[in-house]
């Protein structure tokens, strides 16, 4: 019988390994923490976004989107503009020179990506893998939603 504590802690520090090697050569080769280029990639992605979508997105608070929004905007990587939908928020995109970063860290992203993960696993195996993640963040936010106050 699988050792489900055993997966669960390998799970955790394979996730802090990549974590830490993927921020680590964004830093060195594009001055760019992961948790900045993660936000700037949904901004790529969307033509603009809410700080609650934001937060949505990575299942972190407002505020703390909030302030991680702010410091990638006094940086010069995105802005904020009135959402003409509501009134009581904004709408965040990125800025020419957030894109320009974004594109030229999506390469060196998927570079350590395809180092750590693609030439260790075969792409079967990792097609497998990939399924078996998305199952289980699946099942985990069914159980989550089961789990909140009406």
């Amino acid at each position: 019988m699988t050792d489900l504590k055993l997966v669960f802690h390998d799970l955790v520090q394979l996730e802090i390994q990549l974590w830490n090697a993927v921020d680590a050569r964004l830093r060195a080769e594009c001055d760019l923490q992961l948790t900045w280029f993660e936000v700037m990639q949904l901004l790529a992605r969307r033509s603009a976004c809410r700080i609650q979508d934001v937060a949505e997105e990575f299942g972190i608070t407002v505020g703390g989107t909030s302030k991680v929004v702010d410091r990638i905007e006094a940086a010069g990587y995105c802005r904020r503009r009135a959402n003409p939908n509501d009134r009581r928020s904004s709408l965040v995109e990125l800025t020419p020179a957030g894109r320009r970063l974004v594109d030229r860290a999506t390469e060196v992203f998927e570079a350590e990506l395809g180092t750590r993960l693609g030439s260790v696993i075969p792409e079967q195996d990792l097609e497998a893998f990939a399924a078996t993640l998305s199952a289980l963040r699946a099942a985990g936010r069914a159980a989550s939603a089961r789990q909140e106050p009406a």
